[in-house]
This record gives structure tokens, sequence and C-alpha cells, in this order.
């Protein structure tokens, strides 16, 4: 797994649309007391549930794999012009 420039801010912001996206799908699985690593795995399951990303193997699923997974799905997502990939 190639490591990505911003990887962090990238997770925030993936999180930040990923749950804009999962509540207009109909999820309403996300509770203010729910962590970010939580998050992230629901986020990364509902994805690959959507077939919007391509999932790890089974092996190799941990929380660092899906956050790297969220970052690539955001890079696609977003605008090229967006400031975090100026950061």
């Amino acid at each position: 797994m190639k490591k990505i420039k911003n990887e962090a801010a990238f997770v925030k912001k993936a999180v930040q649309v990923g749950e804009n996206y999962a509540t207009k799908r109909g999820y309403a699985g996300f509770s203010p007391t729910m962590s970010a690593n939580q998050k992230i795995e629901a986020l990364y399951r509902l994805l690959v549930l959507d077939k919007l990303i391509v999932p790890v193997p089974p092996d190799k699923e941990d929380l660092q794999s899906m956050k790297h997974k969220l970052a690539l799905w955001i890079q696609k997502v977003l605008p090229a012009d967006d400031p975090i990939f100026k950061e």
C-alpha cells in the first residue's frame, strides 16, 4: 500500500462527505457517541456495499487499509481545485 501525501486530511474529509452520503442514502446509524474508527469502518463497508470502492482482501482488512481506501475514494470524488490537494 503506497502512502498518500496528506492522507489524514483526506480521511477526515472522506468521513465528512461519507456521513452526508450515508445519511442521504437512509443510513441512520451514526450517533454523537460513535468513535471515528467506528465511522470509518461503517463508511468503508457502506461504500463497498454500494460498489463505490473495491474491498481489500478479508485477510488484510484492518483499520489502516480502510482509511487508505477512503482516502483514495475521496481523492476521486473531490474536484481537482479543492484546497485539500494543496496542503
